[in-house]
């Protein structure tokens, strides 16, 4: 897809974050907007935003997987037709394995993976019946090494990897008009790298993921100073091993970009009710 103009765009956890940078970017390139998020006081900043672009906003929590399907059918009868999908809603959970419920797991795996499953496969009709397609899913750095308590985020986040890389080859080995990328951004200042912090993205003396280059040495992170120079070059193996006291350290945190009404593990939303 080259030409961007006129084109529909959806984009979920359009409410904040890269998700409303996103629907920005592509207001500015023509494309007519489909976004969504359960967080509707920052959907309707976003749509603000988009000034001169055709926009429709949905409520939507992508934990459900009927809603999602709804979704698919409502948004290809508003604008008869959807070019490009970017499933970018998700949560964050800062936990080791031994400390982590079973709800909280089962959050996270909803929203992050599911999600993206789910806005996958209910769009892809329309994205095939449009003759020029586009899905993106958005993975993390963290769908490309693991991190001492991100296991449940790391988890989601592979498996997205996994079900996107998977679809690529379909598609092409089926023939249809339909591209198919995953996309693994390292640390942007979003919701869900405020609550995860230091404890992984901005760990004393490594500083942030930020940029992915791959070539014949493997995948590799950049380390940025203060100044937002790049330094040093180290491979993921070497940041696991660097990082693992540090983001150890800690208490578990967890937040969203505006994926799903449950904004919070069911953990914590227990101990606020129980007045903890």
């Amino acid at each position: 897809m080259k030409d961007l103009n006129n084109r529909v765009a959806v984009v979920t956890g359009a409410g904040s974050g890269i998700g409303r940078a996103l629907a920005v970017a592509l207001a500015e390139k023509g494309c007519r907007l489909a976004l969504s998020d359960v967080n509707e006081t920052g959907l309707a900043e976003t749509a603000a935003g988009c000034s001169g672009a055709e926009v429709r906003t949905y409520t939507l929590d992508v934990s459900d997987r009927d809603a999602i399907y709804a979704h698919a059918e409502q948004v290809a009868r508003d604008f008869g037709q959807v070019n490009l999908v970017i499933n970018n809603a998700g949560v964050a959970l800062s936990a080791s394995v031994r400390e982590m419920t079973d709800d909280d797991f089962k959050w996270i795996m909803d929203i992050d993976f599911w999600g993206v499953a789910h806005g996958t496969r209910a769009f892809l009709p329309h994205l095939i019946a449009s003759g020029d397609g586009h899905v993106v899913n958005i993975s993390s750095v963290f769908g490309l090494i693991g991190v001492p308590k991100q296991s449940a985020y790391n988890a989601a986040k592979f498996a997205v990897r996994g079900f996107t890389e998977s679809l690529r080859q379909e598609m092409k080995l089926e023939k249809q008009s339909v591209a198919v990328s995953c996309v693994h951004p390292g640390g942007i200042r979003t919701n869900i790298a405020n609550a995860v912090g230091k404890n992984v993205l901005e760990l004393e003396g490594i500083g942030t993921c930020t940029e992915v280059d791959e070539d014949v040495s493997g995948l590799r992170i950049v380390r940025v100073g203060e100044e937002g120079v790049a330094h040093d070059w180290y491979t993921f193996r070497q940041l696991a091993s660097v990082t693992q006291e540090e983001a150890l350290e800690g208490s578990s945190s967890s937040s969203s970009s505006s994926a799903s009404a449950a904004t919070e593990p069911p953990s914590k939303r227990r101990k606020a009710d129980n007045g903890e």
